[in-house]
């Protein structure tokens, strides 16, 4: 039987690399896209045409009808779920915190944190083998961020990666007698287009001196590591981290 995977925010980047590496090892791929629609759907025909199955849904993970409505076109077109990769996640104007206002902060943890929630409760819900599941696997996609702060910066998105990695040991164990492994990647400073919507598309180049490798990452070796984690080979590793991050 295929596998099947949930990819939220895999229209680019990270989920976009993870979506194509999926798919080249046999699983079946449902990617979500909140606005970038002509991205997904190519991710979704690149797939097609090396004669794989994938489905670009379109969802904001921050709203709970959206999560259902996307879960549901997952069941009906692709099958049982196997593996959930909570990837989506937004990213504002570099501030320090005076420049953050409530509004800031509710847009980031609507996504990065409630949307994690809301994703993870509906594939428990269909994994759990205490439901009639049939085991399964979750992998946050966390930062780097949640360890360093990210001063000056983005505090409001380290703190809210800060509790992704909170939640990952917490449901890891919560769920590990139900089937299902939990764990979390910590990307450093990867090439993605996220830096522009911080307002500085070049970050990566201006801070990797700093990263002992001295170098950026790629979104395709952070996906490396998210299909070790949902696999097989990962079968006794829950509640547990892989940083991406050169040494950082």
């Amino acid at each position: 039987m295929t596998k099947v995977v949930m990819i939220t925010g895999g229209g680019r980047g990270i989920g976009a690399a993870t979506a194509r590496l999926a798919a080249k090892r046999g699983y079946a791929v449902c990617l979500s896209y909140k606005s970038r629609e002509v991205d997904a759907r190519r991710v979704v025909s690149e797939i097609e045409a090396a004669g794989g199955r994938a489905l670009a849904v379109e969802a904001d993970v921050s709203v709970d009808a959206d999560v259902l409505r996307m879960f549901a076109a997952c069941d009906r077109e692709l099958g049982t779920l196997s593996a959930l990769v909570n990837n989506a996640g937004v990213l504002e104007k570099q501030s320090r915190l005076e420049g953050i206002d409530t509004a800031r902060l509710n847009r980031i943890f609507a996504t990065n944190v409630f949307g994690v929630f809301a994703c993870s409760r509906a594939a428990v819900h269909r994994m759990s083998i205490k439901r009639g599941g049939a085991c399964g696997a979750i992998v946050n996609v966390s930062s780097v961020a949640a360890r360093l702060g990210s001063a000056g910066e983005y505090v409001d998105y380290a703190a809210s990666k800060g509790a992704i990695d909170t939640f990952t040991i917490g449901l890891a164990n919560e769920v590990a007698e139900d089937g299902i492994r939990v764990n979390a990647v910590r990307p450093g400073f990867i090439y993605t287009e996220m830096h522009a919507n911080g307002g500085e598309p070049r970050r990566v180049d201006r801070v990797k001196e700093f990263v002992p490798m001295k170098r950026g990452g790629s979104a395709d070796e952070v996906a490396q590591a998210i299909l070790w984690l949902i696999s097989d080979e990962a079968s006794f590793t829950t509640g547990s981290f892989v940083d991406v991050a050169g040494g950082k």
